[in-house]
């Protein structure tokens, strides 16, 4: 465990198929930075075909697409997050935000039945 407490990574399992978590939360929110599935992909370290499959499986999991997407050419593409897309990202954040805030006694608690490092002191 770090000086900051423990990690909550959410992940979400539907039977859409489709799991969402910490990964796919950080594309859409950089697809809605960058204004491109590349940028984001490589900002993650992740190929383009590897963004732009986890678009994909979003996209079909959802009643309306998380994100639109135009081709490259000579005015180049482009990519944003949509309303939906914003409306997923934001229920997913609020939940974080849930555990963090409604689960920290129960985090706490969690951390003091750990075994503590001796090399730190504790």
């Amino acid at each position: 465990m770090d000086k900051d407490g423990p990690r909550i990574k959410l992940r979400l399992e539907y039977d859409a198929p489709l799991v969402l978590g910490p990964g796919k939360a950080q594309l859409l929110r950089l697809i809605g930075q960058l204004g491109s599935i590349s940028a984001a992909g490589r900002q993650m370290g992740m190929s383009y075909k590897r963004a732009w499959t986890l678009v994909e499986e979003m996209n079909a999991a959802f009643a309306h697409p998380l994100v639109d997407s135009s081709r490259g050419g000579a005015g180049g593409g482009g990519a944003s997050v949509t309303p939906a897309g914003q409306a997923v990202l934001r229920h997913y954040e609020s939940l974080e935000e849930l555990l963090r805030d409604q689960g920290a006694s129960d985090l706490a608690a969690i951390g003091a039945l750990m075994k503590q490092d001796k090399e730190n002191g504790a």
